[in-house]
């Protein structure tokens, strides 16, 4: 097994099994939904139908990239893609960083879009592999391998940094960023791998004609922490830096005044309620990664069925409970702050 393969395999590993998430937490614990008593509404009628990418999905959850490359990852990404055929819902393959080095590792990847022929499905790859530019003719390969839908791109400074073979260099990923943009024939989403973006950096993806933004928060998987569980020479001091998930959502709703954006809310997202409360402060989509890897790796593809239910269970009642039918009916007149008596 390869260096690159092994990462990968710990990575799920210690993401399943590991005590790898944030001590800080995302920031919704800080507001409460505003209790209607006259909703008007029937729970029979209420719809988890959500929009993203001009696409109508059943739910307003995207399966984060994270599995692929290595030789069991191919068997969770059939069970994912299978579901998301079955449910009509978004995923992203983990970094295909592998396959442009080892094209023996396309299979773990291409097996996502035989299993799901119809269903909107992303590629992956690095920031730190576009320094000097990404070739048109391996902008081609990501996309090309599993007929994506859309290019993410993962920005992850932080765990490269802890992760002991990691890259170092950093300077020129915003101009690969803005060629690979305008050299994708797909939509290109950018994320955080969990320690956030912030305004600042949002507005300046957006400038370079980035469609999506996954704030990717922290609050959730501790990217950092995993490395250090992985490195001989840990710096632990890291394991809780980042922007939590609220605080990055509140930085970045105000840029949709200004750009044509969608925003997608990951980092500890959990829960039907944590899913709410990021629709109602100006997400247009939530994202999770851990949970789902959870659920396939302990108990395939019903335990996956058995999360998506429960949480299309909990937004129907929060819908109905907030007098909504829609989830594009929720606002921050939903939500109110802890202590704010306004």
């Amino acid at each position: 097994m390869s260096q690159i393969e092994q990462r990968k395999k710990d990575h799920v590993n210690l993401s399943v099994a590991g005590d790898v998430s944030y001590n800080q937490g995302t920031g919704f614990q800080q507001y409460h939904f505003i209790h209607n008593a006259l909703p008007e509404v029937n729970f029979g009628e209420v719809s988890t139908a959500a929009n993203l990418l001009s696409r109508t999905f059943s739910f307003p959850f995207f399966i984060s990239s994270m599995t692929g490359g290595y030789t069991d990852a191919g068997a969770v990404n059939a069970i994912i893609a299978a579901f998301c055929e079955a449910e009509n819902l978004p995923f992203g393959v983990g970094s295909q960083r592998i396959m442009l080095e080892d094209p023996k590792a396309a299979q773990s990847f291409s097996i996502v879009r035989e299993r799901a022929p119809s269903a909107f499905i992303a590629s992956n790859i690095g920031g730190a592999q576009l320094v000097g530019g990404l070739k048109k003719n391996k902008v081609e390969l990501l996309i090309d391998s599993i007929e994506a839908d859309a290019v993410i791109i993962h920005l992850n400074p932080l765990q490269e940094l802890m992760q002991p073979e990691g890259d170092r260099s950093f300077k020129g990923i915003e101009m690969g960023i803005e060629q690979l943009v305008n050299d994708s024939p797909v939509p290109v989403i950018v994320k955080e791998t969990g320690a956030g973006i912030s305004g600042e950096v949002a507005e300046r993806l957006l400038d370079l004609g980035v469609s999506v933004i996954d704030i990717a928060g922290a609050g959730g998987t501790s990217w950092a922490r995993i490395e250090n569980l992985r490195s001989d020479d840990a710096r632990p001091l890291f394991d809780d830096w980042g922007i939590p998930t609220l605080d990055c959502l509140l930085q970045l709703t105000d840029l949709k005044e200004h750009h044509n954006t969608e925003l997608i809310a990951s980092g500890g997202i959990k829960n039907g309620m944590d899913i709410a409360k990021a629709l109602c402060l100006g997400a247009d989509f939530t994202a999770s990664a851990r949970p789902v890897i959870k659920a396939v790796v302990e108990e395939g593809y019903e335990g996956l069925e058995e999360l998506l239910n429960t949480w299309k269970h909990q937004i129907k009642i929060i819908l109905t409970l907030l007098g909504c039918e829609r989830i594009a009916q929720l606002s921050d007149h939903h939500v109110q702050k802890h202590g704010n008596k306004n």
